[in-house]
């Protein structure tokens, strides 16, 4: 599957997580509410995402909830195969635990550029937006993460984003 197009819309936007943070941490009110500082700040305008956050938000939640969210990313973006559900599951848990109306409107967001973003999970699916909101947290299984068995031989890089090998035939 040639998912290049999407990998990029997804480090587009994880791009501009990073420059909301930029942005609110500028402020210099860490305990002020997320939504508050919306209403006053006509820089936080484009970020159409930070509405879907819990209105109760502060910076400071905000900070540490998009670290966790979004650390596992920039590898997983590299890898080979792309582990779909793992990149909206870590956004669904550390972000949006018990909003899943928030959860929802963020899924909507981002599917306007990655279809598949979020599609699958519990709590989520293809008609998500005809369904009643559940907990999703409820609904989740905890994502585990393994290490590959270590080798000395070097790792072959092989897809994308590296190119594949050129005959020499």
């Amino acid at each position: 599957m040639d998912d290049r197009f999407d990998r990029r819309e997804l480090l587009l936007h994880l791009g501009d997580m990073l420059e909301a943070l930029s942005c609110l941490a500028r402020k210099s009110r860490p305990t002020a509410l997320v939504a508050h500082l919306m209403q006053e700040e006509d820089s936080l305008q484009r970020f159409e995402f930070l509405r879907a956050l819990a209105p109760k938000m502060t910076v400071t939640e905000l900070t540490q909830c998009i670290a966790g969210a979004f650390f596992p990313w920039p590898r997983a973006l590299l890898e080979a195969e792309l582990n779909r559900d793992a990149l909206a599951s870590s956004v669904q848990h550390k972000l949006f635990d018990g909003n899943p109306d928030g959860w929802k409107a963020y899924v909507t967001h981002v599917q306007r550029t990655v279809k598949w973003f979020g599609i699958g999970l519990p709590g989520m699916n293809a008609d998500a937006l005809a369904e009643p909101a559940r907990d999703a947290a409820k609904d989740a299984a905890p994502v585990v993460a393994t290490l590959p068995a270590r080798s000395d031989e070097p790792i072959e890089k092989k897809g994308w984003p590296w190119p594949e090998p050129k005959s020499t035939s």
